[in-house]
């Protein structure tokens, strides 16, 4: 019998909620539909946690340094919301990232919540412009893959999904799924953490979840644009869609998007495939140097 599970990435809208309640109210209805329709591993967006500044701010405020400090304030009470609801769920939920300061400095950081108390984080490590140029987000210094009993998970946080050895790195590690949640403002910003994704599914033959925020929210200077699709990912390979895509949303569409991954069919792509994708990586490493000619 093949081992499987089974996954549920949000395309999750940033709305301005009037309270703590009413956010920690639409959080339990998100994942109670998840629950309810057998979701074992849940995945929110990047920066979905900025909502959380339209009621934590006593007045609207256009300064991002206002929103990002309030957030960071409120993640312990977040945290805790998560927390509960993997547990009266008994689900996995990667929640969605968020600012954190450590040391002085913020990180971006999204947090793995098990059913049984488990905890961990991954910070986002290279930083698009607006976050180095305007938010001041400084990227993390380590990678880890998490041993579930589900599986064995990464976490490549947006932009980190576009750059190849960043998944590498995890996918040599073990991680057999990775996770990769988003907040992008233009249709081109999406379809590069979309082709991204895709690629590390193709490159290390993993499954790979991709979670936007979507909606309009003209209050907040830090996500008032949102694009994207939820979707999940896989080496176009043996009996896989041919495209590689095992589920994807309507696009900018609040919705969860569910899939069953089937970790054994990866793991026989991985040493069975048509192609062998993983296990060839280390040839190109293998060619020294670039030899520039010019033809005329």
């Amino acid at each position: 019998m093949s081992r499987t599970i089974h996954v549920a990435a949000a395309q999750y809208p940033i709305e301005s909620l009037a309270s703590a309640t009413a956010w920690a109210d639409k959080l339990a209805r998100w994942v109670d539909e998840a629950a309810s329709a057998d979701a074992q591993l849940l995945v929110f967006p990047e920066y979905a946690s900025m909502e959380t500044a339209s009621f934590l701010l006593s007045s609207p405020s256009q300064e991002v340094a206002a929103h990002l400090d309030a957030v960071v304030d409120h993640a312990e009470r977040a945290d805790t919301v998560l927390a509960e609801l993997a547990a009266r769920h008994g689900v996995w939920i990667l929640g969605a990232s968020a600012p954190v300061r450590v040391d002085g400095r913020l990180h971006n950081r999204a947090t793995l919540f098990g059913p049984s108390g488990a905890r961990g984080h991954q910070d986002k490590r290279v930083m698009t412009r607006f976050e180095r140029e305007q938010w001041g987000v400084v990227g993390g210094e380590s990678f880890a893959v998490f041993d579930t009993p589900l599986c064995t998970l990464g976490v490549a946080i947006c932009y980190d999904a576009e750059f190849p050895a960043i998944a590498r790195r995890l996918a040599v590690a073990g991680a057999e799924v990775l996770l990769v949640p988003s907040c992008t403002d233009t249709a081109r910003g999406y379809f590069r953490v979309r082709t991204g994704a895709q690629a590390r599914a193709l490159e290390n033959q993993i499954a790979v979840v991709h979670a936007p925020t979507v909606g309009l929210a003209p209050w907040s200077p830090a996500v008032d644009v949102n694009v994207g699709a939820a979707a999940v990912y896989v080496p176009p390979d043996l009996d896989f869609p041919d495209d590689g895509v095992v589920a994807i949303g309507v696009r900018d569409a609040p919705q969860w998007v569910h899939a069953e991954i089937d970790l054994d069919r990866l793991a026989r792509c991985r040493v069975a495939g048509d192609v062998l994708n993983a296990r060839d990586w280390p040839e190109q490493d293998a060619i020294d140097g670039c030899t520039r000619v010019r033809v005329e």
